[in-house]
């Protein structure tokens, strides 16, 4: 996947930052682009100066012909999201046809459901970039991103880390855990990041503070729902008492980096980008 110039491309947006970063990304790479933000999801102030719309989740019609409408043929889904109950959706009669496509897969992990849906955007004509396709720096390289370095305790958490997020990844429930001193604090669910460590915070334990591991699932299509950090991300790390962060180098998407890692090395917190095969040998005495 390439990302062609002149083009329009399209955003899906969720909430956050993230979508405006790539409307940016993708505006510096000459293309136009058009935002079609998801109600309830998307902050309906944020992209005024940007061409833009909305529509709910379940409108699949008006989305596909916003779309079109705009020259769109390669899209973006990126942002915050809430994954909303069957009936939540009120699907008309295109979306009813996608979940039919779909099917059990909506009922499966985040990663399933989104495997559907490029599928069925693929027969519509889209093309689903990844979010490094428009952004080519937000997913960094293995090794530490600050001042702060991993100790020995901290290591084996990080390991023991791995291998719970794996368990996990391998049923397409949850892409991160907390773990302190060996146990695991909290586990991400469909609550998200930022609430799993606010549940963190309530069970920390006396003693060294625990790392937050955050990897892809096994197999996982690299195109949409990366696991990702930013400034919040620290912020909530230390709000629960954390030493520090574990991602997957070039797998988890880094949204403004420098100004999280001045918090990170203010606090000495440390965030680091590991290769989880090779990080559980590497901590063997």
């Amino acid at each position: 996947m390439t990302l062609d110039g002149g083009e329009p491309i399209g955003i899906v947006a969720g909430g956050g930052d993230l979508p405006l970063r790539l409307a940016q990304g993708a505006r510096a790479a000459g293309r136009p682009v058009f935002i079609l933000g998801i109600e309830g999801w998307a902050d309906p102030d944020a992209f005024g100066e940007w061409t833009h719309g909305f529509a709910r989740l379940g409108a699949g019609r008006s989305m596909l012909d916003q779309l079109r409408a705009h020259g769109c043929r390669q899209l973006v889904i990126a942002g915050k999201a809430k994954r909303p109950s069957l009936t939540a959706i009120r699907p008309d009669a295109v979306t009813a046809r996608a979940l039919a496509k779909i099917g059990a897969a909506y009922f499966s992990g985040d990663d399933g459901l989104m495997k559907g849906i490029i599928r069925f955007l693929a027969e519509e004509g889209f093309e689903v970039l990844p979010v490094h396709g428009v952004l080519h720096d937000v997913l960094p390289g293995h090794g530490p991103l600050g001042d702060a370095l991993p100790d020995a305790q901290a290591r084996a958490d990080i390991a023991r880390g791995i291998a719970v997020v794996r368990a996990l990844g391998s049923v397409d429930v949850g892409q991160g855990c907390v773990v302190q001193q060996g146990m695991v604090l909290a586990v991400e669910a469909i609550e998200g990041t930022d609430a799993m460590l606010a549940r963190a915070a309530t069970l920390r334990r006396d003693g060294p503070g625990g790392v937050l591991v955050k990897l892809t699932k096994p197999g996982q299509d690299r195109r949409v729902d990366l696991p990702a950090i930013g400034p919040q991300t620290v912020a909530g790390a230390l709000a629960a008492g954390l030493r520090g962060i574990a991602v997957e180098a070039h797998g988890t998407v880094v949204v403004d980096r420098d100004p999280m890692m001045h918090v990170a090395n203010q606090a000495g917190l440390f965030v680091i980008a590991i290769k989880p095969d090779e990080f559980n040998e590497e901590t063997k005495p």
